[in-house]
């Protein structure tokens, strides 16, 4: 070959890729920017830099070469509507674990070709990344904006249902394996929509749409006509716990997807911590008052490093990520603001979907317990309660990661318990602090229960309450923190403001 040739042969690779760039479409970019959001190499670039991002299938275009010119598929079906590759991610903020490097598979859906939708192409991609993850034990991170299957692939002529298609089942596949995040933004509908569930977290900008099936697909079915926006909103889906965290907007989600991503691949590089001295004035001096849980949890992990997960589902438990002296933690905790802090059906489920994606990716968990036990009555029973709260007990007892419980306030009955992995004797260390009051169940039920008879037989109000009292009072004083720990029912009793550096050591992080 002459040296002709080859510049010419150079020339025509570089006008090839040049077609799957912004630069060369500019009409779809525009689109996206007039709605305020990024192309999908924005997305790349915000992620990891393109100039470490090695790049797989990017000359691919849609199975659609009989019905379409062939210059023209190239760029208006640039890398068929999916951008895959390994980037090196968090270089400059995290320092890995001595088996682990920052490389993490990338897969960015682009909206931009054929409404982001999975055609043949697309879905051989999704095979090979998976399949690489998966050899190399990378983290994935997928943006998976898009319309679903795509009817349109007319080249493919020996496939009649499409339903041998393996993306679902590997991508499924990878739980527990590794970390898989997932951001969403605009609409996201049917296999799409079944890959952002499959995520280990979930992601979604406030504009995002996101559910098994879009308009089409719905009417089809005989259900009726409805806008994409209507079709699972982010206020619903955050609400019931199919997106764990709400962004802005993308560069929001970025910032988001990233931290998540180094609570898994090792310790920062830069932190702060708070005052703890603030963790003495948190608790209301009335036992019965409620408070902000999250103020405890800021008083005790690095500034500015706690993130919370399911915020708008399961209230009554608080779940997120956080880091102590730049090291990964977990945090579970009880919020007295929701129910009295007694754990319903949906708070129970999102405590165990987290406790387990902790225990398989081994990050610490330390539980902040003010609980009176699990919600009850005829309602929560309606709800499936004992299927569900019991569940809590079988992950406890195969929790294999470091685990301490430190009880705040109210330890009661088996919500108590499973706050705690199954009993005070489960996490590696079990402490309270001086306000810790423990039981069976709470104080004043467990006076009406145990003392009916004798408050019965009083008839004077004022006799009868004054005679509660006491005996509320005698149970408070068996319960409390420091009896219960003369007894060996757990470790020890620390002041609030020790709970930093106790943590650091029970965790075995410092």
């Amino acid at each position: 070959m002459t040296k002709t040739n080859l510049n010419d042969e150079r020339q025509t690779i570089s006008s090839r890729l040049e077609k799957t760039l912004d630069s060369q479409r500019s009409i779809q970019a525009q689109k996206r920017h007039s709605k305020g959001y990024n192309t999908a190499r924005q997305n790349l670039r915000a992620l990891s830099g393109s100039e470490n991002f090695i790049e797989y299938g990017q000359l691919a275009m849609a199975a659609q070469r009989q019905r379409r010119d062939y210059l023209e598929l190239q760029s208006e079906t640039a890398a068929d509507g999916v951008i895959t590759g390994i980037a090196k991610i968090n270089q400059e903020t995290i320092e890995p674990l001595s088996d682990k490097t920052h490389a993490t598979a990338l897969i960015i859906n682009d909206y931009t070709v054929l409404a982001g939708t999975q055609g043949y192409f697309h879905h051989l991609k999704l095979d090979r990344i998976i399949d690489i993850a998966d050899q190399k034990q990378l983290p994935v991170i997928m943006f998976t904006e898009g319309g679903g299957g795509r009817p349109g692939d007319t080249d493919i002529t020996t496939v009649n249902s499409g339903l041998q298609c393996t993306t679902f089942s590997r991508w499924a596949g990878l739980a527990g394996v590794i970390p898989r995040i997932a951001i969403n933004n605009g609409y996201c509908f049917a296999g799409n929509a079944a890959l952002f569930g499959c995520a280990d977290i979930r992601i979604a900008t406030e504009s995002s749409s996101i559910g098994m099936a879009g308009p089409a697909m719905i009417e089809g079915g005989g259900l009726g006509q409805y806008s994409p926006q209507e079709i699972g909103p982010i206020e619903m889906q955050a609400a019931n716990g199919v997106v764990d965290i709400v962004a802005k907007d993308e560069n929001h989600a970025i910032q988001i997807a990233k931290y998540c991503l180094g609570i898994f691949q090792g310790k920062a590089n830069h932190w702060q911590a708070p005052d703890v001295s603030r963790l003495e004035q948190v608790l209301p001096e009335d036992r019965r008052y409620a408070y902000d849980m999250t103020k405890v949890i800021n008083g005790i992990v690095d500034t500015g490093s706690f993130l919370e997960l399911g915020s708008h589902h399961g209230k009554a438990i608080v779940t997120g990520f956080a880091r102590l002296n730049g090291h990964s933690v977990a945090v579970i905790a009880n919020n007295c603001k929701v129910l009295g802090g007694a754990i319903d059906v949906a708070a129970a489920n999102k405590l165990d979907d987290f406790l387990q994606l902790c225990n398989q990716f081994q990050v610490p968990i330390f539980s902040l317990v003010d609980t009176p036990g699990f919600m009850v009555g005829p309602e929560h029973e309606r709800q499936g309660a004992v299927k569900h709260l019991s569940q809590l007990f079988a992950t406890g007892a195969k929790l294999s990661v470091t685990f301490v419980a430190v009880v705040l306030r109210k330890s009661y009955g088996l919500g108590a318990q499973a706050m705690m992995g199954g009993s005070t004797s489960n996490p590696s260390y079990t402490i309270s602090w001086p306000t810790g009051e423990f039981g069976a169940m709470g104080l004043e039920g467990s006076v009406k229960l145990g003392f009916k008879k004798e408050l019965d037989k009083i008839s004077d109000p004022q006799q009868r309450q004054d005679l509660f009292d006491q005996l509320v009072a005698k149970q408070y004083k068996k319960g409390a923190a420091m009896e219960v720990a003369s007894v060996l029912e757990l470790d020890a009793v620390i002041e609030p403001a020790q709970t930093r550096e106790v943590l650091l050591s029970a965790l075995l992080l410092d």
